[in-house]
Order: C-alpha cells, then structure tokens, then sequence
C-alpha cells in the first residue's frame, strides 16, 4: 500500500534512477511480485495445513454443502436477522455503475440471470459489512465441535434474498488493496487542513492490487477488473482464502487448553514498596521497565501522578501512536484542565494512525494542552516525557525514554523498553529536544548541543559509526572488542559498511533483527565474525538495543549500552527526530546487557539464524538438551532495577554456543 505502491508510480513516470542495488523503479517492482506471488502460494498452504490441523482438535470451518438441515434452517434466521439488514445489494448496469470499493473492502460479486429466461443478464454487487464477524459460529454440538462458516459464502447462498428474480451463474469474492501513501506539500498553508482532505483522498488511492477467487467465472472476473480499473498486473488469483487477518475470529476462549497460558504483567516492587510514588522510586535509582513483562500501568501512572501532583509545574509528551481512549491522553487532559503548563507533541504523519492522532489533538488542544506537530518533512517518533517539579531544592526533571509508542494495546503484547531517570543532564537534553522541535517551522543545520542523549537526524549515524570503528581499532591492536546489537531493521548502508569493515578486523558482531536486514552475515573476506537471529515467538520484539564492549570482552560492566526508537534504517537516521539514550546506573546496565541480551541471544525455542544468502534456518536445542525460550524467562524472572528490597539476581546462563538446524525460513 505504501513502497510498492511508490515504486509503481516511479515506474509509471518513466524514473530509471537506480536503488541501492542497482535495480530501477520497474524492475524493483517486478522483482516484488515475484516474491509475492511466491509468499502467497505459501500463505495458502500453510493455511490448508492449519485447517487440518485445526479439524483434529474439532475446530472446523466448513463449507454449506457440509451443513444439516438444521444448520441451514439456523442460519437462515440468523442470516435474516442479522446480516441482511446490513447488506446493501448493488446492480451493475449503465444506470447504476460500478460503486466504489474502499481501500481493503471486500465485496462479492455475481453473475445474474432474470429467473423467466426474459430481460438481460447483469452483475450483482454486494459489499461485505465492516466490522462484521468474517467467520460465523454455528450452534454448539453435545460434541464439543466448534464449527465455523465464512460470511462470504452465507451472502452466496442467499443471492435469492437480495437480488429476487435473479439467478446467479457464478460468484466471485474479491478484496481491492489501493494506493495509501500521502503527500504532503511543502507550501501548505494549513497542515491539519491539508490531512484531512489527504486522508478522504486515501480512500480512493489507485488500485495497486486486486485480490480475485479463483475460483470465480473467468467473464466475471475480467468484468470486475475492468470496471475497477485495473491494470493487468494488478490482479491477483488467489486459491484459497482473502483476508488472512480475518483468522483472528477463529481464537475463542472456549479453547483455552489451545491458547497462550495466561500471563499478568508485574509492577516494579520498587514503586510499590514506596507507597505508589513513582517520583521518590526514581529520585531514589533509574528504573528500568521491561514491557510486556511489567505493566504499561507504570508509565501511565507517573503521567497521572505528574498530572495530580500540586508540585508539578510542567509535563511535555510526544505521541506517535496510540489509542482514542488513551489513558496517557486523559491524563494529559486532567493536568491541562489542573492548570499545569501540558506541551504534547503530536505526530499527525504517523502512517495509518493521522486520523486518531487528528481526533486526540482537538481533545487536548480543547482542554488547553498546548499541542505541537512536528516538522513537514520529519517526523518525530522519539518516545519521551518530561515532568517538571517544584522540589525543596528547586525545579527538579523527571524524565521517561522508551523504545516503543505510549500505547496500551500493543505495550502488552510488544517487547519494550522505558527509563525512568532523574538524572539533570537528561532532563536538560529532554528539555532541549522539545524545544528544537516547538520553535523551529524548519529544522536547522545543525542539532541543539546535548550533554547525554544522541539524537538523530543529526547526530546518532555519525556517532553509531564512529562507535563500531572504535571497536575495529581495539580489534586491530589485538584488544576485546565486540557489538551486540538488537531492533526490528537494519538498513542503512553505512551502518552495514561499517560494520562489515569492523567485521574484517575481526570485531565479533551478533545481531538480533526481527524483520528486514539487508546486512548478509558470514560472508568470507567480508562478514565472517558477524551473526544474525530473528526471534520470533508469543510477543513482538520490538525494543532497539546497541551494545558496544569498549574494551572488555562483552558482556562486561565497561561496555557502553543504549537504547534508543530508532531502528538502523535510512529513514530513522535521517529523517526522523529519534533519540540515542545511554544507561549508565550499574542495575539497569546489567539488567539491559547481562539479562536482555544474553537472554535473547541464548534463545534457541523461537530463534531463526540467517545465512551468507540471506536465508534463515530455525534454530533448535542440541539434542538431549532443554531449549531456552528468552519469552518465558522474562515471564518467570523480574527485572532487575525495579526489584526494591526483593532484589535477587536472576541473570540468565552466559552465552551457549550455536545450536541449528537447517531449514529455510
């Protein structure tokens, strides 16, 4: 929806400006719908086998010609009752023309005949109702059978119901994926204005992908991609089922033996043991959160507190993400309406979020937040909050850095990181990253001048480089050296020069990338030290990591450890306002290297390793061996730094050697 979609457009304009790796716009994209194609195929037999899989434990979706007839005489009430109210049969003739599918929209079509043999035949067009359960459950058998049958295929057997005096010849289901990229021009007058009418527009974007059933007449299937106006490689045959997402429905508590064991995110002691005052625990040492494994709670009750606490005079937030009932949102609200001076810096270009984050900026600006967007041309995805409070001694800063967005829905299922400090120097670099955002209409050439914090655009590529050469020299001169290093993406291609440079100077690298990494590990003559895993498992590893040995050998008390928003991608580098924070308190040090690290490096359950051709084999427990599974450590082992007087060390086993299997990912 979004680089493809950029990509073909490019390739529409005749641009032969070469990528990276040589490839212009259009043979980019023909590469992608290979690739595509391919992972398609594979989705759809991975979903047969789960179905099967699915059958054995007496989960099923089934086809209507597999139902009773007391199946059918239930969901024809049910169909009536609930579903056709809803529905909006369409004709398609030239006194009602193709109507407009949504970005996403799925509708079914048919190809219709009058019942008399008179009059001419026509398609009938039915959309399929949001927010509308995809799979329906049918009444519970005295067998325990969970039994399921798809929307899409309830609306076919009742074409007779919304197209009377129709025949249907055939049907065919089909899903539009459209073009959801936004512009945003430099000159406008009105940023708010401008997204509104962008967003509306996104609606309409281009087609860049028409998902048809396969199984659909062929004349009806050239009729709906010609009335859509698709191009030819725009469509897409797909044998088996649209809309994986859709899945979800299928998770039903009535299975709770095929679910996750339940798990209740912990609250740090260190909090707790002081009456619930998140300010006297962070006077007191840096806390460390650990998300999903401790609660988002803890961040949204230092904003509360900030937000009742007569003492505090100033809070200042950025959101990127987060949810229209946000319980951060109403605590801003609630320190506004307080009196307190409320700054939130609120990224309205955060891709499929612009709407919610619309809608939150007139809340918090009608409650007196004083609310701030950003940049045209970057975006701001640093994660902090800055309180400010009248203390005995004068104004005194209470700082929160995260690795993920002040969400509540994804803070439990994402892996994430959130400092809490007190330290002055950051309080003061949080102060002037505000600040450089609030009183600037353009950024400036050069970055405010920080005294901890590293901060991007400006900053955070030069000195990440200049970190990993620090290591090559150290390798070079027959010192420890080593680089850990862990986030969802690794892109950039100086940060990958470099690396391979300290690589070839025999610099031990391992990395831990969840998604894209377009660095190719052991590599001869090039990569031969570097290692790279994916960790896939019951949460998203979503925190960014850089661990550096600073001449011990890792893991050491003396390497330098940060964490940071930013992933090791071209855009986070440059374009973005992202903030590089280091840990220094000696607790949260070893928390974050000797716990995290070793924990997700050590992972053999859920880990998969790359190879020189930039294929993955899974990674299993040498037999005879138990597995570790870093998800279900830090399940069953509290963090560190916000341990209070409960502090016992629970640091996982030093690092084990390699154990894997190979078989393509």
């Amino acid at each position: 929806m979004v680089r493809y979609a950029g990509l073909r457009e490019q390739a529409r304009a005749g641009i032969q400006k070469l990528s990276i790796e040589g490839r212009t716009p259009a043979e980019q994209v023909q590469e992608i719908e290979v690739a595509v194609d391919a992972l398609t195929t594979d989705q759809q037999a991975c979903w047969k086998e789960l179905r099967e899989d699915l059958r054995k434990e007496q989960i099923d979706v089934l086809a209507l010609s597999d139902l009773k007839r007391s199946d059918m005489t239930w969901l024809k009430d049910r169909f009536e009752t609930q579903i056709f109210p809803i529905l909006t049969p369409q004709a398609v003739d030239p006194a009602h023309p193709f109507p407009f599918i949504p970005n996403l929209g799925f509708a079914v079509a048919f190809q219709l005949t009058p019942d008399n043999g008179g009059g001419e035949p026509m398609v009938g067009l039915v959309p399929m109702p949001a927010f509308s359960s995809r799979f329906i459950r049918l009444p519970d058998k005295k067998s325990g059978e969970l039994r399921f049958v798809r929307l899409e295929s309830v609306i076919a057997h009742f074409q007779k119901m919304l197209f009377p005096g129709y025949e249907s010849q055939g049907h065919c289901v089909f899903r539009i994926v459209r073009d959801s990229d936004i512009e945003i021009e430099e000159e406008a007058e009105d940023l708010i204005a401008e997204f509104e009418i962008l967003l509306r527009q996104r609606r309409r974007g281009r087609i860049v992908r028409i998902h048809l059933d396969s199984d659909g007449p062929k004349t009806l299937r050239e009729f709906i991609a010609r009335e859509i106006g698709a191009e030819a490689r725009d469509v897409a045959l797909m044998d088996g089922l649209l809309g994986m997402k859709d899945l979800s429905g299928l998770i039903v508590k009535d299975r709770p033996d095929l679910l996750f064991q339940s798990f209740e995110a912990r609250f740090p002691e260190r909090i707790r043991e002081m009456g619930g005052d998140c300010f006297e625990a962070i006077r007191a040492k840096d806390i460390l959160v650990h998300h999903p494994y401790e609660s988002f709670d803890v961040v949204v009750q230092f904003i509360r507190q900030a937000a009742q606490d007569p003492n505090v005079v100033a809070i200042k937030q950025t959101l990127y993400r987060t949810t229209l009932n946000s319980p951060v949102v109403a605590a801003l609200i609630e320190a506004a309406e307080e009196g307190k001076n409320v700054t939130a810096l609120v990224e309205i270009k955060a891709r499929f979020d612009e709407e919610t984050n619309l809608r939150l900026a007139r809340d918090l600006e009608r409650a007196g937040v004083q609310v701030v967007y950003g940049f045209i041309d970057y975006k701001t995805h640093a994660k902090v909050s800055l309180v400010i409070r009248r203390e005995a001694d004068g104004l005194r800063s209470y700082t929160h850095f995260g690795t993920g967005n002040y969400h509540p829905v994804t803070a439990k299922i994402y892996t994430d990181l959130a400092l809490f400090t007190a330290d002055p120097a950051m309080g003061r670099d949080a102060g002037r990253l505000f600040n450089y955002i609030t009183a600037y209409k353009d950024p400036p050439e050069e970055g405010p001048k920080l005294e901890k914090i590293i901060m991007s655009p400006f900053a955070m590529e030069d000195f990440l480089i200049a970190q990993i050469k620090k290591e090559e020299r150290a390798a070079k001169a027959g010192k420890p050296s080593g680089i850990w290093a862990k986030m969802n993406s690794l892109v950039d291609q100086d940060v990958i020069d470099a690396l391979y440079k300290a690589s070839r100077a025999g610099v031990p690298i391992r990395l831990v990338i969840r998604g894209i990494c377009c660095l190719r590990p052991g590599v001869p003559g090039l990569s031969e030290t570097i290692q790279v895993k994916s960790l896939v498992g019951r949460f998203l590893e979503h925190s960014r990591i850089v661990c550096f040995a600073n001449g011990e050998t890792l893991p050491s008390p003396e390497a330098k450890i940060y964490m940071s928003s930013a992933d090791w991608m071209d855009r986070n580098l440059k374009r973005r306002v992202e903030a590089l924070v280091p840990i220094e308190v000696p607790t949260v040090h070893r928390q974050v290297l000797n716990q995290i690290m070793v924990a997700n490096l050590n992972d053999d359950e859920q880990s998969w390793e790359m190879n020189s051709e930039g294929n993955y084999a899974r990674i299993h427990p040498a037999e005879g061996e138990s597995g570790f599974s870093a998800h279900r450590y830090f399940m069953d082992n509290p963090s560190l730094s916000g341990r209070g007087s409960a502090l016992v060390i629970s640091e996982p086993p030093r690092l084990a050697p390699r154990k894997r299997e190979r078989k393509s990912k």
